[in-house]
């Protein structure tokens, strides 16, 4: 079976902090957003909106990143410790690839 179609349970590796900023960063992106939309109905030339966008690019980025780092200090380093690396590496690389793919 895939591990695409079985529920997998994070393991809580985040900090209190951490996760405050990544919820911070996606409702500021999500505010960015918001303010792409109003420029583009808005008529705002379109190199400006294109900047804007590239803006909430690098904020999604930064959060992926942030997500990625916690998925490895913790549900991959816990995999190690079962000696379930092999199948938590792989779905890594699998994510890492589809999200790089993605851009």
């Amino acid at each position: 079976m895939s591990t695409a179609t079985v529920p997998m349970t994070h393991q809580r590796g985040a900090s209190r902090r951490q996760e405050a900023e990544v919820l911070s960063r996606l409702r500021k992106a999500t505010g960015q957003l918001a303010g792409v939309t109003a420029m583009y109905e808005g008529d705002r030339y379109c190199i400006d909106v294109l900047d804007q966008l590239s803006a909430v690019t690098a904020a999604i980025d930064a959060v992926a990143v942030l997500i990625l780092t916690d998925h490895i200090s913790a549900c991959v380093r816990a995999a190690m410790d079962t000696g379930d690396a092999e199948e938590k590496v792989a779905e890594l690389v699998t994510a890492v690839g589809r999200y790089v793919r993605s851009r």
